[in-house]
């Protein structure tokens, strides 16, 4: 398996005398936090498969719960500000890790939007399935109509959607520039009731201490690091903060064009991650 870059790349910059690595959060840290999300897993699996086999529409209050039991397990407390807004939100926040779904799930009710590979990842799909998440392709081009069209329908059906509008996963350091064209759901006569709320993710303490630069990149998912060990590596780090702010909402109609609501956005959430990482409440 692959070792993290970010993981080496951490213990290069400590300088010399510093303490050794953080240990687990818990003992057998590991162990506990698989079993932790094996237990919420099946003890929420079924009725969540229930409740969809009735309506066959996106389970919102089982996913969140399990998204709390799950963030537990793994050593990680959320912290809310702000307030989630509820139907019809198209929800747009920046994007660190693998860590962020269960971090923005535990506190916002909706359905993540994916990239189609996650379509293909087993019982992770399941998972997946069962709180209506979206899948799309975006390299190919002509089916990026249709999936916008199908993320159009669940917001006017009244349904909240997660969107990470930069595209992948960034580093932590920096926030990368959102894709207009992925705002293209919030054009159009249907979406002028649409709101549209940014939403700063950060990661601000691990053991209760302040969270250098050098150990976000540990927390952090990019490139092609393999997900199972990425996620074993975590478990190692310990006890962590998690920040979820929301910011405003707004509406498409604000803005001139969907480069001006793109660019609002990214900014809004670029503040947030600042404030945020640099301690303020």
């Amino acid at each position: 398996m692959l070792s993290s870059p970010a993981s080496s790349r951490s213990r290069r910059s400590l300088p010399a005398g510093s303490p050794p690595r953080t240990e687990p959060f818990q003992r057998a840290g590991r162990m506990k936090s698989v079993a932790g999300a094996l237990a919420a897993t099946g003890a929420l699996l079924p009725p969540a498969l229930a409740l969809r086999a009735v309506n066959r529409r996106p389970a919102t209050r089982v996913p969140m719960l399990w998204h709390r039991l799950v963030s537990r397990s793994l050593g990680v407390r959320t912290i809310l500000s702000g307030t989630p807004e509820s139907g019809s939100v198209l929800f747009v926040a920046n994007h660190l890790s693998w860590l962020d779904i269960p971090v923005l799930g535990s506190r916002l009710t909706g359905s993540f939007v994916a990239k189609a590979e996650v379509g293909d990842m087993g019982f992770v799909t399941l998972l997946a399935d069962l709180q209506g998440t979206i899948y799309v392709e975006r390299a190919r081009r002509h089916r990026a109509a249709a999936q916008a069209s199908e993320i159009v329908e669940r917001l006017a059906q009244g349904h909240n959607v997660i969107l990470f509008p930069e595209g992948t996963s960034n580093d932590g350091v920096r926030i990368l520039p959102f894709k207009s064209t992925l705002f293209s759901v919030v054009d159009g006569p249907r979406a002028a009731d649409f709101r549209i709320q940014p939403v700063t993710v950060a990661y601000t303490r691990l053991n209760g201490l302040p969270l250098t630069r050098s150990r976000v990149l540990e927390i952090a998912w990019i490139g092609d690091m393999e997900l199972g060990s990425h996620a074993l590596s975590f478990m190692q780090l310990g006890r962590i903060t998690a920040h979820v702010r929301c910011h405003p909402p707004v509406r498409r109609a604000d803005f001139p064009d969907r480069k001006a609501l793109a660019r609002h956005c990214q900014e809004v959430i670029a503040a947030g991650y600042r404030d945020l990482t640099r301690g303020a409440p």
